[in-house]
């Protein structure tokens, strides 16, 4: 073996040897690191609150006007004005539309003739009969002429009554010229305008939504119809509707519950009643619907996001007086309005973590900070 590979050889042993020193013994520097506490993790917790916990569906629903009218022209005429603007709010009686009213104010006018000329028939029928009368009990006159006279006031009475009925029709044929809300609510787009020709019964004018109050409509699984009925036994049930984007849910009254389950969707229809003074409602709008259907007393409940889950089954985790965490394994019962009831494994008053817990193990140090 040359001189040269004997060298490289006794290289390489020197520096294995070097290696295996440093592993065995580390510097000094590693040596203090390993005695430092380990970082505690930023944790949020909440307590576990004992009470009375109220289970509720949450189901989609989407409101609809209380009612919904299409007003109608009742006669045939020009229409001359709208008193209202598209998509306004109007009052009960408001005028919405002005039909031309010339051509049936002057039916009205002779129907008010007729009716006064009949008056002044039926007042000389009246004179003739009295007269006639008289003059029967006196002998002057035949019986078939008296009754000659008291058919002629029978005649003018009938005309009159005729008359009066005519008059009566031209003065409603008159008023429908003038088209009215009945009753308070937002007025749609119009589907007529100034100058066109509307034709009675036919032709429509604009759509009427009534929305105070206002009814919202969601279905919910046959499943839970019999809970709803036990809710309804106890008293009004409460109905909460939230609007997205709007974080103050509306309060309301369940009302309806549909007599037939939909077969295609195994589902039934049930209504609300919201009073909507403030308009926050519109007719079509889809809105979040938590219908309470049980409550649960005394019962112990965490929020949703405490409650992990494992191959073990589900756990949480509790903050101990010392700043650790222990992992506790739970029996969960249903979720309602963000928080999860514990039928078994807390007790009242404890704290479990809330957010971070993706960095614990059981018996980890924690810093606990104030939620976001």
């Amino acid at each position: 073996m040359s001189a040269k590979k004997i060298l490289l050889i006794l290289v390489v042993l020197l520096l294995a040897a070097a290696g295996v020193h440093f592993l065995g013994h580390p510097s000094g520097k590693g040596t203090a690191g390993a005695g430092h506490a380990v970082a505690a993790v930023p944790v949020q917790v909440a307590p576990v609150a004992a009470g009375d916990v109220d289970l509720s569906l949450q189901v989609v629903g989407r409101a609809e006007a209380w009612s919904t009218v299409t007003l109608r022209a009742q006669v045939s005429a020009q229409l001359q004005a709208l008193g209202f603007q598209p998509g306004s709010r109007v009052k009960k009686g408001q005028l919405l539309v002005q039909l031309d009213p010339r051509l049936l104010k002057a039916q009205l006018d002779q129907a008010r003739g007729a009716v006064a000329k009949d008056r002044a028939e039926l007042q000389k029928a009246q004179a003739d009969q009295r007269r006639y009368a008289a003059m029967l009990a006196r002998g002057f006159v035949s019986r078939a002429d008296y009754d000659a006279y008291q058919a002629n006031l029978e005649v003018a009475r009938a005309a009159l009554q005729s008359d009066l009925a005519a008059q009566e029709l031209a003065q409603t044929q008159l008023d429908y010229t003038r088209v009215t809300a009945p009753f308070d609510g937002i007025a749609g787009a119009p589907l007529a305008w100034p100058g066109a020709q509307v034709t009675a019964q036919s032709t429509d004018l604009v759509v009427l939504n009534q929305v105070e109050p206002i009814r919202v409509d969601f279905n919910v699984p046959e499943g839970s119809l019999a809970a709803v009925r036990a809710a309804l036994a106890r008293g009004p049930v409460p109905v909460r509707a939230a609007i997205p984007g709007d974080p103050q849910p509306l309060q309301g009254t369940l009302e309806f519950v549909d007599n037939a389950v939909d077969n295609s969707t195994g589902t039934i229809l049930l209504k609300a009643r919201f009073d909507n003074p403030d308009m926050r409602l519109t007719p079509g709008q889809f809105v979040q619907v938590s219908l309470p259907t049980a409550r649960i007393a005394r019962a112990l409940s965490v929020p949703v996001q405490a409650v992990q889950s494992s191959a073990r089954g589900s756990f949480v985790f509790v903050l101990k007086a010392d700043g650790t965490v222990a992992q506790r394994y739970v029996t969960p019962g249903p979720s309602t309005g963000g928080r999860t009831v514990i039928e078994q494994g807390v007790s009242a008053g404890e704290q479990v973590v809330t957010e971070g817990q993706m960095l614990l193990v059981d018996g980890s140090r924690v810093q606990v900070r104030q939620g976001g």
